[in-house]
């Protein structure tokens, strides 16, 4: 008996410090992303007419880093635009930004067509991170590759929308050229 409640409270132990470990990574791992984006500004050449009042960052389906975000971002400005921080919580709420983050609990490739529509094809950068997205218009996919946080580009989809991309961004040792 003494034995059977060892064995269920160390599962519980166990469990705990795994489920707090995943949450750890899972939380580093939403900050790593995060300070890519805000990097990946500097990267991006956006025309004239896209540099509007306000730097607008939407990110779809994910509040944790639409947070994270904001409190990095809080009161900095993009040469001379002040950076808003877009929460949508599904595909009808988008509207125009500079970027669109799509978390990867969201079928990108199902609504990719919806999305493009809502931003009125208008220098938007699409960053994502899901399975083939890169071919179905994302400009930015995060990937993970051999346990590290990796992403595709592709300057082509990126020129549909009137962005060019960085030879800078092409060839850092993260990226995964498409």
């Amino acid at each position: 008996m003494i034995e059977l409640k060892f064995k269920e409270e160390y599962e519980k132990v166990s469990n705990f410090i795994f489920s707090s470990m995943a949450n750890a990574q899972t939380e580093e791992l939403a900050k790593c992303k995060s300070l890519f984006k805000l990097n990946f500004i500097r990267y991006i050449g956006w025309p004239e007419d896209a540099k509007g009042s306000d730097f607008v960052i939407g990110v779809l389906k994910n509040s944790q880093m639409a947070d994270q975000l904001k409190a990095k971002t809080n009161g900095k400005k993009i040469d001379y635009q002040n950076i808003i921080i877009k929460k949508f919580k599904n595909v009808d709420d988008i509207s125009n930004c500079q970027i669109l983050y799509i978390d990867g609990i969201v079928n990108y490739s199902k609504h990719a067509l919806a999305i493009s529509q809502k931003l009125n094809n208008n220098n938007s950068l699409i960053i994502t991170e899901g399975k083939n997205a890169i071919l179905n218009g994302s400009m930015i996919n995060f990937v993970i590759v051999d346990e590290k946080l990796k992403f595709e580009v592709s300057s082509e989809n990126a020129e549909k929308y009137g962005l060019k991309l960085s030879n800078t961004l092409l060839l850092m040792n993260k990226a995964i050229k498409l």
